[in-house]
């Protein structure tokens, strides 16, 4: 590895350090509070088959979405997805706005209505579907460490080394991304800046993240990307530079099918 240096959801804001806005993407500084809403959906089990019996039937048996999209989306169907960073408090649904306000949630909560905090985003730059080479999401860097602040853990180096796990979760699926790399980042828009349906554009991209021009960066060693690799990147804002982002990538290792 390398190292040059280094829930709670929906609630009233009461100070703030900093918001950074840039070319349809953001990132901010602020308190939050407490979570009102639990869509994790109740444990089973599957029964076993008993001995030196025939399955009548070979259909797959699949595992239950931990989010209770049902009832997520009788709440607001501008949220599409869920996700859970394991040893941090990041564990929240996803938006993306069906107005035309692709930045409608830098300042909403969950249900639509205003609030500083914001909800995680992505852009229609993106599907809802994470099938593309790269999804960006985007989450503010608030001050009582909620929402994407705790992204800025993984600067830590031995933090990065002990948890390199981030799930998503989708209706009927369940996403694995192994973090590969996380430094700070200039602020330009990167799906605008990039074309990466050209091979050697994206090929490029994958080299720079494996090798970031950050004096703040962690890689994970013996990882290597392609053009066939889908990522995910976690966008935030910079703890001290306006004009600079945090960004923590993951690649998808798993995409695992559920009821």
């Amino acid at each position: 590895m390398k190292n040059l240096r280094v829930k709670r959801l929906f609630g009233k804001i009461s100070i703030f350090l900093c918001v950074c806005v840039f070319a349809g993407a953001f990132s901010a500084c602020q308190p939050d509070a407490p979570d009102v809403y639990n869509t994790t959906a109740p444990e089973t089990t599957v029964g076993a088959t008993e001995v030196g019996t025939v399955p009548q039937t070979t259909e797959e048996i699949l595992p239950q979405n931990p989010i209770n999209f049902e009832e997520l989306l009788k709440i607001n169907t501008d949220l599409y997805a869920w996700i859970k960073i394991p040893e941090t408090v990041i564990d929240y649904p996803v938006a993306q706005s069906s107005v035309d306000d692709d930045n409608f949630y830098l300042h909403r909560d969950y249900r639509g209505n205003y609030d500083f905090a914001g909800t995680i985003y992505s852009q229609r730059h993106n599907s809802k579907y994470f099938v593309e080479r790269v999804t960006v999401l985007y989450g503010h860097n608030m001050l009582d460490g909620s929402m994407f602040a705790q992204l800025h853990k993984f600067s830590d180096p031995e933090f990065f080394e002990k948890n390199d796990t981030l799930y998503v979760y989708t209706p009927g699926h369940i996403l694995t991304y192994k973090i590969f790399a996380a430094f700070d980042y200039d602020d330009r828009h990167i799906l605008n800046s990039f074309n990466f349906y050209d091979d050697e554009v994206y090929e490029q991209y994958l080299e720079d993240c494996l090798n970031p021009h950050s004096a703040n960066a962690n890689v994970r060693e013996g990882v290597t990307l392609t053009k066939d690799d889908k990522i995910l990147v976690l966008s935030t804002c910079h703890d001290y530079i306006s004009s600079q982002r945090f960004l923590v990538q993951g690649v998808l290792v798993d995409d695992q099918r559920t009821q």
